[in-house]
């Protein structure tokens, strides 16, 4: 049920009284847990009262409620008796009574600490305003005994006799009255008098009046209470409401109201929900809201490490939010990715997905899910597939049966222009679409893109586009500094390229800019990318790269290494690579750990933890780390993989840029490799094309170059190539 005013069953009389069926205590208890504000105009703010009100606030924190409250001093123990002796007390000796925060706190009882803990996180939250008043020139007392709930949307005022105290609420025989704003003009309108009093008062516009200062017992209240997690804190309060259910202290009805709070606390911890308590940022709401104005369908295109997944399971949560119930099929490119999507649904409190392949089971959780959409059953399910798996008939077979409202999610969407995929396509009929991509356009494949794009029915700029200047540049992503370094080949390696580039030259048409015996060129372009990627001088200048790092900071913790690929798709050729660099790494000192990331590794989640976590090092890896593996803790990255693709150079800057608590920037190396610079010598036959090969180099370059902390010391280092080569790094910025 959700939170609303008009749940609460108001007396016919609109009137609270003491030791009747609606207690003055139930009121209060009712309108936090339906309430999403309340704003309290209060004379005595007793630490008594505190052990009363606890109950509810932390369920009042989890409906997203706020506070304003505006009081006549926090009151020092024993208040109780200053309260009740205060006809007899000298008003301007009660005014000046603080309260004691530090000693209070070790005196409080499991609901005053509880009370407290709530009170601090929505200080730590922003999610409380407190104002201190007094009456002009210190004469008398504020005595207000009054205030507002609101869900939004229903406003309830109350004004009493009771002061805000454990013996006005519950010892006293007092009175409490109540208006509600859907119910009489008359009401209305004193209800916005209200309010409007309330506002004059709580902005400081009140000319009778003193304010005095509280941000002193706020900072205390954090100090003493320290920063809370909402779940624990209604967890506390669930242990709380089974505690003081066995006391007898309250009546039938007041006992009925704990009852339905506490059922309501089991249900929001089982429920979906946001994962963070400030709920998603701006951008993820603003994509939501694009999506469903296109339709239900569309492409987000977002960079790297800005949240893709947590802003397509918003939109899951969203569309719950109107149905009650959840149904998904998410696509992966891997199954490390399948399992990490379970680590973020399960932040969203969504649980046992269907895992195809990774569960031994996964076909009989389809069958008995689909013979229930059969029947006209519903039910919440999340179904994860690799892309490879959703192509086969097995998982394609049960898509069949599986209600058409599904919201269907491509993570790393570029992957569904796939050839396989593809056959199947047209068969995927589920009307909600949302495709996950930093970088959406396929490279050298205008027409996979096109029917990507069509799939989704969206088109540049897509339905919610997020760059990476926008997320530094709002601290999404962390800045970074980089370096590129300037790799030559050797005399041996430059003849070889260049005599391959010669015969390259005779199938090369200057016209149309295309080879025209397709299949031999491709033949000669890779093994001239061999020699690129191979370059002897790359491994020379990484073990400098890594001495100097070392030297700097003391250690390599939390670096990883993109190693230059294995061209010949061999994985011997490549874990040779690989152990090359290892043993560089190694050799630099004894301390450090390293630890090979690849396609062959067993635990790969044991390491990216020990990683996280500094028991390793180094991370070296080709190419395991271009999708979606989440590694925030990276501080230092060293490519030396020499790809011109921009898809690999934006998702691997990604894996660098996410923000940790602990990371203030990050730093990334990046060799850049050049046939040959001779400026002695008269340009060669070949240098059209070595040309080509430089310029898809420096693409990385100014692409990494023009957002660095560093930009014009990166430019400055590239220079003497770019004047070489006649190349306007202006000019080529993908």
């Amino acid at each position: 049920m959700s939170s609303s005013l008009k749940n609460i069953q108001l007396p016919k009389s609109r009137a609270y009284r003491t030791g009747s069926e609606y207690e003055p205590y139930g009121f209060f208890l009712e309108g936090l847990v339906n309430s999403t504000q309340f704003n309290f105009l209060l004379g005595y703010f007793s630490s008594s009262a505190i052990n009363i009100l606890a109950l509810g606030f932390a369920k009042f924190i989890s409906n997203g409620g706020n506070v304003r409250l505006i009081i006549n001093q926090f009151l020092s123990t024993p208040d109780k008796d200053a309260i009740l002796e205060g006809q007899r007390l000298q008003q301007e000796d009660l005014i000046n009574k603080q309260i004691d925060l530090k000693n209070l706190a070790s005196d409080l009882s499991d609901r005053g600490q509880h009370f407290f803990k709530c009170l601090a996180y929505l200080i730590a939250k922003n999610r409380i305003e407190i104002v201190c008043i007094t009456p002009k020139e210190g004469i008398g007392i504020s005595h207000f005994k009054s205030g507002i709930f609101s869900d939004g949307i229903n406003l309830l005022y109350f004004k009493g006799s009771c002061n805000f105290t454990a013996s006005g609420l519950i010892s006293n025989l007092e009175e409490l009255e109540v208006k509600e704003s859907w119910d009489t003009d008359r009401d209305r309108i004193a209800i916005k008098e209200y309010c409007d009093y309330f506002d004059n008062l709580f902005f400081r516009k009140a000319d009778f009046v003193d304010y005095l200062p509280i941000k002193d017992t706020t900072e205390t209240i954090k100090e003493c209470f320290g920063e809370n997690d909402l779940d624990k804190l209604l967890k506390d309060e669930q242990n709380l409401i089974e505690k003081y259910l066995t006391d007898g202290s309250y009546n039938r009805r007041t006992r009925n109201i704990l009852h339905v709070l506490k059922e309501e606390i089991v249900n929001y911890q089982n429920a979906p929900k946001f994962p963070f308590s400030e709920g998603p940022r701006q951008y993820q709401k603003e994509a939501y809201e694009s999506w469903v104005a296109n339709d239900f369908k569309g492409i987000f295109a977002m960079a790297t490490g800005t949240g893709k997944t947590i802003t397509a399971l918003n939109c899951l949560l969203n569309e719950y939010y109107k149905t009650g119930f959840y149904q998904a099929i998410i696509l992966v490119p891997t199954n490390d990715l399948q399992l990490q999507w379970v680590k973020e649904i399960g932040k969203f409190n969504i649980k046992n997905p269907i895992l195809v392949s990774i569960d031994a089971n996964w076909k009989q959780q389809l069958s008995k899910l689909t013979t229930l959409f059969e029947f006209g059953g519903n039910k919440s399910f999340i179904v994860i597939s690799t892309y490879v798996s959703f192509a086969r008939l097995p998982l394609q077979n049960f898509l069949k049966y599986i209600p058409k409202e599904t919201l269907f999610i491509a993570d790393e969407a570029h992957n569904i222009a796939s050839p396989k995929v593809l056959e199947v396509l047209s068969d995927t009929l589920f009307n909600k679409r949302i495709g996950l991509s930093a970088t959406p356009k396929r490279i050298y494949d205008d027409e996979g893109t096109e029917a990507m794009e069509e799939f989704f029915m969206n088109k540049p700029p897509y339905t919610y586009t997020f760059t990476m200047e926008e997320a530094i540049a709002k601290g999404i992503l962390c800045q970074y500094e980089y370096f590129p370094h300037i790799v030559q080949l050797t005399e041996e390696e430059f003849d070889n390229y260049k005599d391959i580039t010669l015969k390259l030259l005779k199938f090369f048409d200057s016209e149309t800019k295309k080879f025209k015996n397709a299949d031999a060129a491709t033949q000669l372009l890779m093994k001239r990318k061999r020699i690129i990627h191979k370059a002897v001088n790359k491994l020379t200048t990484f073990k400098k790269i890594i001495k100097d790092e070392f030297k700097k900071r003391g250690e390599l913790k939390y670096s990883f290494v993109y190693v230059p690929e294995g061209i010949d798709q061999n994985s011997l050729d490549e874990e040779n690579i690989i152990q090359q660099y290892n043993q560089a790494i190694m050799q630099t000192n004894d301390s450090i750990r390293v630890a090979s990331f690849t396609g062959e590794t067993d635990d790969r989640s044991f390491i990216l933890d020990s990683f996280e976590k500094g028991r390793i090092d180094v991370l070296t890896a080709m190419k395991c780390l271009d999708e979606g593996v989440d590694i925030p803790r990276a501080e230092l990255a060293i490519f030396c993989s020499s790809t011109g693709n921009p898809r690999q150079f934006i998702q691997r800057r990604g894996r660098i840029l996410r923000q940790h608590i602990d990371k203030k920037f990050a730093v990334i190396h990046d060799l850049v490799v050049i046939p040959k610079l001779d400026f002695n010598k008269d340009k060669s036959a070949t240098f059209a094309m070595e040309h080509s090969q430089v310029e898809n180099e420096l693409r990385r370059v100014a692409d990494f170059s023009f957002m660095a902390r560093n930009q014009y010391d990166a430019l400055n280092m590239v220079k003497d190539v770019c004047n070489y080569y006649d190349i306007n790094l202006f000019e080529i910025k993908a």
